[in-house]
């Protein structure tokens, strides 16, 4: 029977990591999927809706473009701070957090009457995108067990597209017959309906608790392990109050920092080109003479082909390096957004493009993520994947405002697509030189031993 095995003394961590995955942790990760789900379709509600509220309001390109960006002001402002939050006080309070935060912004951008308020409102549900996205990374990491940990993210990773395609088709059917607010509206009540699921299915992460062995930690360790099927433990791992302080300030320490910069670089420049093709379909096919159902469709295959990407880089992972893969699709990602931007006004052409152009570029994020969860250690793993994709994120708001100014300027969709392209390569040569540690489940319980000692050394000697 669950939990009535007899306590025995190793590190939890260890027991995760060597053990099958069991039900919970299967139906964890799957929640980390239809999480990371809502956020593709909440990111990209906007898209779906830009049309609408370009004629409503009568905005030109440039000035949609900063309302398609406000959303990702949110995203890497709540990443940055939100995902040190994850690391300080836990996971599952801050997903629970996050998943209020995104129900209340997708409700209220129903409600305003100007660019101004969409604005606000669209950063508000970016903070609670940004700083869930980081959480549920370290907890698709950390309920995984090692051989699938690669995996896990991935599949986590594949919601994104997965949210958007679903997502898509829902709109496509509520913009035939009512506003573009009915998406907001549906946004609002499919992420409402997650604070049930996580509370009561989602226990704070094993790894959070022994890292940082909060009052009744041991407790909550082995309710946690009983609920997964496996053993108990009679202590927790010696782990000195110096190390358990230990904060995101490690991201900028001499061993973490080379790291840092080159993933969350890596993230920038490949994200620039990921939201130039997210952002600006729906528009472009407008434009092309097509209604904004027609444009919602074309994106709904670049999503599928993202999905398929996501899934196709996750599988390769358990044999090939992450890495290397990574680095390959963001070259492709370059060639076939800069193809896309020769596309001609037919429907098929385009979402055949689109398809091929999601399957490259989100299979680049995909291997990010992947990236994210090995670089970065239990106690800074929410705050590094957050600083990544905060940072990161910039590039999602600096590619549709300088494709919306290319446009503008007079530049042609080849032209704009071309020079969007490019950042997906810059992105590639960031990560040639970028050096990953092999996957090692038992070296970060080894550093913190050492740690450990040295601390209680010092204190021998200070005493």
């Amino acid at each position: 029977m669950k939990g009535s095995h007899r306590p025995v003394s190793t590190d939890p961590r260890e027991i995760i990591a060597k053990s099958p995955m069991s039900a919970l942790q299967i139906i964890a990760v799957a929640i980390t999927i239809g999480l990371n789900a809502l956020d593709g379709f909440d990111v990209l509600s906007i898209s779906f809706a830009s049309p609408g509220i370009a004629d409503e309001w009568g905005i030109d390109r440039a000035a949609l473009g900063i309302v398609l960006s406000m959303e990702l002001v949110g995203m890497a402002l709540g990443s940055v701070f939100l995902g040190g939050v994850a690391d300080k006080i836990g996971r599952r309070p801050t997903i629970l957090g996050c998943l209020t935060v995104m129900a209340i912004g997708m409700l209220m951008a129903t409600t305003t009457k100007s660019i101004v308020e969409l604005s606000v409102w669209r950063v508000i549900t970016g903070l609670g995108i940004g700083g869930m996205l980081a959480a549920i990374n370290a907890v698709a990491a950390e309920f995984s067990n090692a051989k699938r940990k690669h995996l896990s993210v991935s599949l986590m990773s594949i919601g994104y597209p997965v949210g958007a395609v679903l997502g898509g088709m829902i709109a496509a059917q509520l913009l035939k017959s009512y506003d573009w607010r009915s998406v907001f509206y549906f946004g609002s009540a499919v992420t409402a309906a997650f604070i049930p699921l996580v509370y009561f299915l989602i226990p704070e992460s094993v790894h959070w608790l022994t890292r940082k062995q909060p009052a009744g930690a041991l407790e909550r360790i082995n309710r946690a392990l009983a609920r997964m099927g496996h053993a108990a433990v009679s202590a927790l791992p010696t782990i000195s109050a110096e190390v358990r302080k230990r904060s995101a300030a490690d991201l900028f320490a001499p061993g973490l920092i080379a790291v840092t910069l080159l993933v969350t670089g890596a993230y920038f420049f490949h994200i620039m080109t990921f939201y130039y093709v997210l952002k600006w379909v729906p528009k472009i096919v407008v434009d092309m003479g097509f209604a904004a159902s027609s444009a919602a469709g074309v994106l709904v295959w670049a999503n599928v082909g993202g999905a398929l990407g996501g899934a196709v880089l996750g599988l390769l992972t358990l044999r090939f390096s992450v890495k290397a893969i990574t680095i390959a699709v963001m070259f492709l990602s370059t060639a076939m957004v800069f193809l896309f931007g020769r596309a001609s006004p037919d429907l098929s052409e385009l979402s055949l493009l689109c398809a091929t152009a999601g399957f490259f570029t989100n299979g680049a994020i995909v291997g990010m993520y992947a990236i994210f969860a090995q670089a970065f250690p239990t106690h800074v793993r929410a705050s590094g994947t957050g600083f990544a994709i905060g940072v990161g994120r910039g590039g999602s708001v600096v590619g549709p405002v300088i494709a919306g100014f290319l446009f503008e300027a007079g530049f042609g969709l080849p032209g704009v697509s071309a020079a969007m392209a490019l950042g997906s390569s810059l992105a590639a040569a960031l990560l040639i030189m970028l050096k990953l540690k092999p996957e090692d489940p038992a070296a970060e319980r080894e550093e913190e031993t050492r740690a450990s000692a040295v601390s209680g050394a010092a204190a021998t000697r200070g005493a």
